[in-house]
């Protein structure tokens, strides 16, 4: 079976310009970012029916004209705004830049998260460590110090995770409770918004998530403020540690956005786990987002970009992986895929895997 991706249709012209948008994209980037924070496409928002002229959305938001100007001036080749007799307003990228919640998710992530680290993405991609991890912290991967991490960093960092993940949770209930499990085991369970959202759906369930002792710790917090210590447990571990066996008697596995956490070889330990610890009627759904899978050009885009910082920031040897990679992984475990429910959320598949 063959695949073809991209294109190179362009003519020389357009390639060339985009090539510029390319070398300028950092410097750009940033001048988005200050349009947004500084108040400025706000205030062309709220004029956008007759527009604005530079000086008084300098006199407004008190800054000087010459910094509206060079930012305005940059947001007419970003195409956030555009001009028409002094006045300047908002146009359509400009307004998913203000009030689009997945492009602010996107924005605080890349600044807070991974801008500095990515002067380091070359030592990365040589060494398979994610070397620009250090301008946070001196951890060997991400999540080891996320519960370190600066408040704004942090809720950053959490805001992106689970802007992917909340709005399935309501989608996968029909499929993860089909066969009324009656205890699950929530692998990489993070904050525990999984298993405290399972415990809502169903009164009887018994859960137990199992990940490393910093996030295990948030969800102890989250579990006892939701009033559910008495059905939800915790486990921790180092999970990259091949040797750690997952806890047998589980109707169901469940993984969502952890196997692309992982390098290959790691899915495939994590896989191996997962078969010794089911039964013959127990299942592994495994949530995931495949660049492969996605509608919309902006979603793989943002995917081939979140693989990245995988590499630069997160653990330097994972990344968002083509669908067919990870069924080769699951074949390879000894498990099989039993359903396939594509279109989950915002971007996602879930895999029902058995033995």
């Amino acid at each position: 079976m063959s695949f073809t991706y991209g294109s190179d249709d362009k003519t020389g012209q357009q390639a060339r310009f985009d090539a510029q948008k390319i070398a300028f994209a950092p410097i750009m980037f940033q001048a988005a970012k200050a349009l947004r924070d500084m108040g400025i496409l706000k205030y062309l928002m709220k004029n956008r029916r007759k527009g604005a002229l530079s000086e008084d959305i300098a006199h407004h938001l008190d800054l000087s004209e010459y910094s509206v100007k060079v930012l305005l001036e940059a947001g007419l080749s970003l195409e956030m705004v555009k001009v028409e007799d002094d006045k300047w307003s908002l146009t359509k990228t400009g307004y998913f830049i203000l009030n689009d919640k997945l492009t602010r998710v996107n924005m605080n992530f890349t600044n807070d998260v991974n801008y500095l680290g990515f002067f380091h993405l070359q030592e990365a991609l040589k060494n398979g460590k994610p070397e620009g991890l250090k301008v946070l912290g001196g951890w060997n991967t991400i999540y080891e110090g996320l519960s370190e991490l600066p408040d704004d960093i942090r809720e950053s960092w959490f805001a992106f995770d689970h802007y992917y993940s909340d709005d399935s949770f309501p989608e996968v209930m029909n499929y993860v409770f089909q066969d009324k499990p009656a205890r699950i085991l929530d692998v990489g369970g993070n904050t525990g918004k999984f298993s405290i959202f399972c415990a809502r759906y169903d009164q009887d369930v018994r859960l137990t998530i199992l990940d490393l002792p910093g996030q295990v710790k948030e969800a102890l917090k989250n579990i006892d403020d939701k009033g559910f210590s008495d059905r939800i447990d915790t486990l921790s571990a180092d999970l990259l540690d091949s040797s750690v066996a997952f806890p047998k008697g589980y109707d169901v596995i469940w993984m969502s956005q952890f196997l692309d956490c992982f390098s290959q070889e790691g899915i495939l330990s994590l896989l191996r786990r997962s078969f010794d610890a089911l039964d013959g009627n127990g299942s592994l759904f495994i949530l995931e987002t495949y660049w492969d899978k996605q509608q919309f050009e902006a979603s793989t885009y943002s995917l081939h970009a979140t693989s990245l910082y995988f590499t630069a920031m997160a653990n330097g040897n994972s990344q968002m992986y083509h669908s067919r990679d990870m069924k080769k992984l699951i074949e390879k475990s000894g498990l099989y895929i039993d359903k396939t429910y594509e279109d989950i959320g915002v971007s996602h598949t879930l895999f029902k895997c058995k033995r």
